[in-house]
């Protein structure tokens, strides 16, 4: 399952199940775990932890330096989860010793090609980039999060849960969870709802949703005295007060 004609360091760590393709590099201080497939030319650098069960295909390059002027050779990493999908000509960088020293992908996955994670990125779970997608250093995607082609998110940006960035988004303050954001630079066209039901969020919760985009989007008021009319109010919702507690924390202000 790994072939002859690709090159593994000795300091490397292969589980059992895992292939490699042939014309691979494997790099020293990298972890690959069980199941994991990585097809022919791909380039993997350590420190670099790869979960089970992950799918990397040709030409693409994980765990290499990051494109950071202060990076000055430090003891860095990337960690990547369980059953990512990673297709063509992806390039994942690590972190930087000023930037927590980690770039994590969490797991379950679907990065399409010629996606790019920079350095210091925290990336969740359940998230799709289409081709293209690239997030600048010290970007945080949250949970169920989908990226259009071509989407740009600018360094130390946030995207909440289930928010979806169209296609070509220039994207360079924090976007709310469940919310849709186009253009460039991008700007809030209405609430994620096919992709909250596709989610299993509740058509209650999704009315509560609608009703607090209202207020932060269309209701005219200044953004905080309408994140506080919703902090008011008596009817609690797990969803709503995710969508105003990551307002009120937003450091870059939020997409409007």
């Amino acid at each position: 399952m790994i072939s002859g004609q690709a090159i593994i360091d000795d300091s490397a760590t292969i589980a059992e199940g895992v292939s490699i393709g042939p014309f691979s590099i494997i790099g020293p201080g990298v972890e690959i775990g069980e199941g994991t497939w990585i097809g022919p030319h791909v380039v993997i650098n350590g420190p670099t932890k790869i979960g089970k069960n992950n799918k990397v295909f040709q030409f693409s390059s994980l765990g290499e330096e990051p494109q950071d002027i202060g990076y000055k050779g430090e003891p860095t990493q990337l960690e990547i989860g369980d059953n990512n999908i990673i297709r063509e000509n992806c390039t994942m960088s690590r972190g930087t010793e000023h930037g927590g020293g980690v770039t994590r992908v969490g797991s379950n996955n679907f990065i399409m090609a010629y996606s790019h994670i920079a350095h210091d990125c925290q990336v969740g779970s359940h998230v799709i980039f289409a081709n293209g997608a690239s997030l600048g250093g010290h970007v945080v995607i949250q949970d169920f999060v989908t990226l259009g082609g071509f989407a740009l998110i600018h360094q130390f940006v946030k995207v909440g849960a289930y928010s979806f960035c169209g296609m070509g988004s220039g994207v360079n303050k924090d976007v709310p969870p469940y919310i849709i954001v186009t253009g460039n630079p991008a700007e809030a066209r209405g609430l994620n709802s096919v992709g909250l039901k596709r989610r299993g969020i509740n058509a209650d919760a999704i009315k509560s949703l609608k009703n607090a985009y209202r207020n932060i989007y269309t209701s005219g008021m200044k953004l905080t005295e309408a994140v506080e009319q919703l902090e008011e109010q008596d009817e609690k919702c797990a969803e709503v007060e995710n969508f105003v507690e990551f307002i009120r924390n937003a450091e870059r202000s939020i997409v409007r």
